[in-house]
């Protein structure tokens, strides 16, 4: 079922040091019907999120150059000065109740947890898509 809002597919930036985890996450997003951005590190989400518009971010939490948490801190300071900022989910092997409630003080909307899988992706893609 692809996933579409306001007649176009969602536009997903993945961010991931993992290539595999990349290629999982392009495969599942084009099942949904969605386009994406795929980028290994945070340095290079930050970049993709001022060239482009997307309506989510799947956001590993170890990257290298800039992890996650870090992008989390530079997209609230974003969102302070009045700057649009997508929801984000978190796509990560730390998914412990006090992992996720750090993730969510920092403004993620929510938490995947690795491995990426078709259900869970299709959860966090509606939660983009409500978020329209």
């Amino acid at each position: 079922m692809a996933i579409i809002s306001r007649n176009r597919p969602l536009h997903i930036l993945v961010a991931d040091d993992n290539p595999i985890n990349r290629m999982m996450a392009a495969r599942l997003l084009k099942e949904a019907g969605c386009t994406g951005v795929l980028v290994e590190d945070g340095v290079k989400a930050l970049a993709a999120l001022q060239a482009q518009r997307f309506d989510g971010v799947l956001l590993d939490e170890s990257m290298p150059n800039l992890d996650g948490t870090g992008v989390l801190k530079t997209l609230q300071q974003w969102r302070a000065a009045a700057q649009r900022v997508p929801p984000v989910l978190m796509v990560t092997g730390n998914d412990l109740p006090s992992d996720a409630a750090r993730f969510h003080d920092l403004g993620a909307k929510g938490l995947i947890p690795k491995p990426l899988t078709r259900e869970a992706l299709q959860r966090g893609l509606l939660l983009f898509h409500q978020r329209l």
